[in-house]
């Protein structure tokens, strides 16, 4: 099942995978107003999938992932509009970040300023060979404002986040790789289809328990342990009563693949 609107392509794929395409390969599948709206849309429709168990996020083209903020649509905006604009692109992020069940960013081609903000917003990044990322904000005289500034450091340190940041330098996949920024370089001429295969491994899990650990780890990562520990508690509990749970039991004892169905 595929929904195509103008700048997002929105696919439904085994089943349980939704593939989210930012589809402006003549821009660099850069964040315009318009592709800003229609992912916005389009994660509105993934909350309301309930067959959907983990979401991948590519660009079209071999050319580029996302090269951040449109700045051909910027350089006419007020500063007002500027704000506003750099403000939309965080909710849609932060909208990203909080889809409940796991998110891979498929990084395909070039990853700078807003887009490499959207990849951290993901679970999961994987890259192809040859790419090239960063956050390059302030070598245009501004800093990231789409969660980058946040986000980094969480990831992969302070110091390395800092100096990615400071120095707006861009990095490649084996080192991206090395300082924690992508969890796994993809050496295939098929990414994308290594990508649904990865995303499989997940979606073959049950999907209460999927969105129950999700939950668990963002929300004990804000705050100290014994609360984390209470959090983690609590999204356990929520699993027991699953007949997904007495069908992972069933399935050991029988020696066979559990047939999970979110309930």
């Amino acid at each position: 099942m595929i929904y195509v609107d103008k700048d997002i392509l929105f696919e439904i794929k085994d089943k349980h995978i939704g593939i989210v395409t930012l589809n402006r390969p003549d821009a660099a599948n850069s964040l315009s107003k318009n592709l800003l709206a229609e992912l916005d849309q389009t994660i509105d429709k993934i909350k309301g999938t309930d067959e959907l168990r983990c979401i991948i996020f590519t660009g079209a083209s071999d050319r580029a992932f996302c090269a951040g903020a449109d700045l051909k649509e910027r350089k006419d905006m007020t500063e007002d509009e500027v704000v506003q604009t750099v403000k939309h692109i965080g909710r849609v992020i932060k909208k990203i970040e909080d889809i409940p069940i796991p998110t891979i960013a498929a990084i395909n081609g070039v990853a700078f300023g807003g887009g490499l903000e959207l990849a951290l917003a993901c679970d999961i990044r994987l890259a192809k060979t040859n790419v090239t990322m960063g956050l390059t904000e302030t070598s245009l005289a501004i800093i990231p404002g789409a969660g980058g500034t946040q986000r980094l450091p969480r990831l992969i340190g302070l110091g390395k986040a800092k100096e990615l940041i400071f120095t707006s330098k861009r990095i490649g996949e084996n080192e991206a790789y090395e300082i924690g920024l992508i969890e796994k370089v993809i050496y295939s001429s098929t990414f994308l289809d290594e990508v649904i295969r990865y995303a499989n491994n997940i979606a073959k899990n049950a999907p209460i328990a999927l969105k129950q650990a999700k939950q668990a780890i963002h929300r004990g990562m804000q705050v100290d342990l014994t609360k984390a520990l209470q959090i983690e508690h609590e999204c356990y509990l929520k699993t027991i009563p699953t007949e997904d749970r007495l069908e992972g039991l069933l399935a050991f004892q029988d020696k066979r693949q559990p047939q999970y169905k979110g309930k």
